[in-house]
C-alpha cells in the first residue's frame, strides 16, 4: 500500500505546483502530461508520464507518442525519452514527476538540436496537374486540358529558373497561408 500514498501526496503536490500552467494536463490521476516550450515554439513537444502501481519504487513510463509529436522525428524522441529514462533510473524511490518534467524543460534547447522543423508541405505540385481521365482520346477532353492550364503553365514559367526547375520551397508560402486560414473563415 506504500507506494499508492506516495502516489497521493505527489498528485496533490503536481496539482498544486502546476495549478494554472496551461502547459501541464492531468490526463488520469495517474498520468500526466506536459508540453515543453511556449505555444507555437517549432521545438515544443509534449511529455507524458504515466505511473505503474509500483512507481516510484519503479520508473514510470514515459512516452512521446502525442500526436503533437508527430513533426518530431522518431530518432530525436528516442533520444530525448533515452534521457528522461536515465533521470528516472536517478530518482527513484522519490517523486519523480516533476523532477522530470523540469528537467526536459531545462534541457529542451539540447533535447531538440537535432530537430528541424519541418513546415507541413503537403506536396502542392499535385494542384498544378489538371486531371485528366488517362482513357481520354478524344480531342476534346485534350483542347479544354489546354485551356485550363494555359494560365497555369504560364504562372509556372514566372516561377522558375531558366533551367525550368522551381527553386526551393517555391511552393511553402502558400502552404502556410493555407493552414493559417483554415478555421478562421468567418473572419474573412
Amino acid at each position: 500500500m506504500g507506494a499508492n500514498e506516495d502516489q497521493e501526496m505527489e498528485l496533490e503536490a503536481l496539482r498544486s505546483i502546476y495549478e494554472g500552467d496551461e502547459s501541464f494536463r492531468e490526463l488520469s490521476p495517474v498520468s500526466f502530461q506536459y508540453r515543453i516550450g511556449e505555444n507555437g515554439d517549432p521545438k515544443a513537444f509534449l511529455v507524458e508520464i504515466s505511473w505503474t502501481e509500483t512507481y516510484p519504487q519503479t520508473p514510470p513510463i514515459i512516452s512521446m507518442n502525442a500526436f503533437f509529436n508527430n513533426t518530431i522525428s522518431s530518432a530525436v524522441k528516442q533520444s530525448i525519452l533515452a534521457k528522461l529514462q536515465e533521470a528516472a533510473e536517478v530518482n527513484l524511490g522519490a517523486a519523480m514527476t516533476y523532477t522530470l518534467f523540469e528537467y526536459a524543460k531545462d534541457n529542451q534547447e539540447q533535447f531538440m538540436e537535432n530537430h528541424h522543423p519541418v513546415n507541413s508541405t503537403t506536396s502542392v505540385t499535385n494542384v498544378i496537374s489538371v486531371e485528366t481521365p488517362s482513357t481520354a482520346p478524344s480531342n476534346k477532353k485534350k483542347d479544354k486540358k489546354e485551356q485550363l492550364s494555359k494560365a497555369q503553365k504560364r504562372k509556372l514559367a514566372d516561377k522558375t529558373d531558366h533551367k525550368g526547375e522551381l527553386p526551393r520551397g517555391w511552393n511553402w508560402v502558400d502552404v502556410v497561408k493555407h493552414l493559417s486560414k483554415t478555421g478562421s473563415k468567418d473572419d474573412e
